[in-house]
This record gives structure tokens, sequence and C-alpha cells, in this order.
């Protein structure tokens, strides 16, 4: 019998806190059913395994990182847009490391087209439109900014640049004033 107040969304966000608190690799139906002191079989009429609950949990935090994007985005342009997008990222993975992991969690082909993965790629391009990028230079630009973002993220997350001075905002200052120069100036083919 499943515990009364269980809900496929209440077990998702529950996941996702746990993510946080964890690991996004370390959640399973088993972990979530410890966390509500129920069985595990109890769970299974609302996920249908730990594959499922991590790419709920990951659509879920396509979903945040989405809505957080566009409300930064809202009335600016260039390099102020650029800035808040980036910030945006890099304030969610380290407010919410967990559900910033499962951002990166594969999704099947449907499941993607359907995700708030497709507004991320729009918000991007339409940060590219202001510095009049066209084809195939959009596509390379989306995928360096992607690149910057999830690699100064995932390093500074494991630490990589409390050793050493400067700061690790002053390098993330000067890494987005740089890209908006290259994006400025983008180098012909």
């Amino acid at each position: 019998m499943v515990r009364a107040g269980l809900t496929t969304e209440r077990l998702v966000r529950a996941g996702a806190e746990l993510a946080d608190e964890v690991g996004f690799e370390q959640v399973t139906v088993s972990a979530l059913a410890r966390r509500f002191d129920v069985k595990v079989a109890s769970l299974y009429s609302h996920l249908r395994n730990s594959q499922d609950l991590k790419t709920r949990i990951a659509l879920l935090a396509l979903e945040e990182l989405a809505d957080r994007a566009a409300e930064a985005l809202a009335g600016r342009a260039g390099g102020d847009a650029l800035r808040a997008f980036a910030d945006v990222y890099r304030d969610y993975a380290r407010a919410h490391p967990g559900r910033w992991a499962a951002t990166r969690h594969p999704l099947d082909p449907e499941a993607a087209a359907g995700s708030a993965g497709v507004r991320h790629a729009q918000m991007t391009r339409a940060i590219l439109r202001g510095y009049d990028l066209s084809e195939p230079d959009q596509t390379h630009a989306v995928r360096l900014l992607g690149s910057v973002f999830n690699g100064y993220v995932g390093l500074e997350l494991a630490g990589g640049f409390s050793h050493s001075a400067p700061d690790s905002q002053e390098s993330w200052t000067r890494i987005l004033d740089a890209l908006d120069s290259l994006l400025r100036h983008w180098p012909a083919p």
C-alpha cells in the first residue's frame, strides 16, 4: 500500500534534494524509500526504477534552470545577457550541485525534445543573435559557451581553484569578459 501523501512530484523533488546532499550518482529508489521510511515496493507505483527517478530529476533541474535563466535574461542583450546567463548557471550549480549534475544526465531523444533543454538552447541562441553570428558559427559558439560554463563550474565545485590566487570570482569575471570579446570579434573560418 502506498503511503498517503506520496506523489511522483513529491518523490522527484525529494530525490533532487537528496542529489544535492549526497550527489546525483548516489540517488536510487532505495535511498528515496529510506528517506520516507517506506518499503521500496511502495514507490514503484510512482517510479519505474532508479533510472526513471534520475531522468525525472534531470527534467526538473533543466526546468528550474531554464526558469531562472529566462528571468535573468529579461531586458538584457550582448555582454550583459551573456554574463547574466553564465551567472545563473554558476549560481545554480553552487546552490544545487546534485541537480546541476542531473542537467548533464543523458536523456533519450523523446525526453530531450520535450525537456527545458530546448529552452536553454533557444536562450543561448538568442544571446548570440546580439553578436551577429550566423550558422555554423552560432552552433560553434553554443558549444563553446556550454563547454566553458560546465568546465569551469565543474572544476570550481571540485575545489580546483581554491588553492591559488586570484580568487575564482575574479577569474570568472575575466573569462566572461574574454568570451564577450571573442563573440564580438569571432574569427573567420
